[in-house]
């Protein structure tokens, strides 16, 4: 069995492998034959497509294949997290803090905050409830609630051919920043849309026709499915379809959370500028504490250590902010994607009394 977290199988991958990745992250075709329109892309056949694809999941490179929801435009509280730990109990208030099904990422940091979670919670719960819940299971000394105040960037896009510079720029395409407020009214759903949602966040089957054997899960017709599939799309309820990597199977061994002071009269300008830089994947303004003075976070992942540094550097200088911070991912506790919908919420605040 290969080593998920050496990161070997990166080595596996030949060029048709890093462009077929590159595809199933960046422009995932959504037809009723997107298997067969990647293969007419890329110059291949459909089989091979397929077969590409089941490998890098069993080389633990490609994890998944779905829809990305956008949290908060589903009518779902959401913020990051972070709290100080005792260093000697982190994996044990980790564990405990796993248990919620609003619980995506889960990372140990080099910082005195050094635990960092991202947290969500269903239409009508209340997030600050549901956090009080974590702070006093998980024995936090403190803990921060740390929500998008402004998004200005978000899409993960590993580059598996390794042409991408660290100052690197890149148009921030609409889907990468969907609107964003601190309360978003739920949408109205109806039984078969929350049935599609419950079906297409899970990996799509590597069939001719995926989306066909989706829509019979659900009952409807697969030309039903692609149009409630748009829907979502048109109305902001959906970012994309697309792959999700395992960072450190492909090859991206290290991440880096950089954040930034930034003057408020320069959030404007600034915020914008740091998500334009091609490696940061996730661009962020978020609130400030007396112990935290720093507004904008981004995110940046490297094969090592000195690619990451040399994109924060290129931030730098570009932005003339000096005043930041680098946090490096130390442990990954957890990693998935949230999951909509399911009963799993319903017991977790059942359990801890949870509206």
């Amino acid at each position: 069995m290969t080593d998920v977290l050496s990161g070997a199988p990166d080595t596996d991958l030949d060029e048709l492998d890093r462009a077929l990745l590159n595809a199933l992250q960046w422009d995932f075709p959504v037809d009723p034959t997107p298997y067969a329109t990647l293969a007419d892309r890329l110059g291949t056949g459909e089989a091979d497509v397929l077969a590409r694809i089941a490998r890098g999941k069993e080389l633990g490179v490609l994890r998944q294949l779905s829809a990305i929801f956008d949290t908060r435009a589903l009518g779902y509280g959401s913020s990051l997290v972070a709290a100080k730990v005792d260093p000697d109990h982190i994996d044990t208030a980790a564990e405990a803090i796993n248990l919620h099904p609003g619980v995506s990422h889960n990372y140990k940091r080099n910082h005195p905050y050094n635990l960092w979670y991202t947290l969500a919670v269903p239409p009508g719960a209340s997030l600050d409830e549901h956090l009080d819940v974590l702070h006093r299971e998980s024995g936090a000394l403190v803990t921060r609630k740390l929500p998008t105040l402004q998004l200005y960037k978000i899409g993960v896009k590993l580059d598996m051919t390794g042409t991408t510079a660290a100052d690197a720029k890149t148009e921030v395409l609409a889907h990468e920043r969907p609107e964003r407020r601190p309360d978003m009214e739920a949408p109205v759903l109806t039984d078969t849309e929350v049935a599609v949602i419950r079906t297409v966040q899970e990996d799509l089957p590597l069939l001719d026709r995926p989306f066909a054997a989706q829509a019979e899960t659900v009952g409807i017709t697969e030309a039903d499915l692609l149009a409630t599939l748009a829907s979502f799309t048109e109305r902001k309820l959906m970012r994309r379809f697309a792959a999700v990597m395992n960072h450190r199977s492909a090859g991206f061994k290290a991440n880096a959370m950089g954040v930034w002071a930034v003057p408020d009269d320069r959030l404007a300008e600034i915020g914008p500028q740091m998500a334009g830089f091609a490696l940061v994947s996730h661009c962020y303004r978020r609130p400030t504490y007396d112990d935290w003075p720093y507004s904008v976070f981004t995110m940046v992942h490297g094969k090592n250590a000195r690619e990451c540094e040399q994109t924060i550097a290129a931030i730098r200088d570009e932005t003339g902010v000096d005043e930041f911070a680098l946090l490096w991912s130390v442990k990954e506790y957890k990693k998935t994607r949230v999951k909509y919908f399911t009963p799993d919420w319903d017991e977790w605040a059942t359990v801890h009394g949870c509206a």
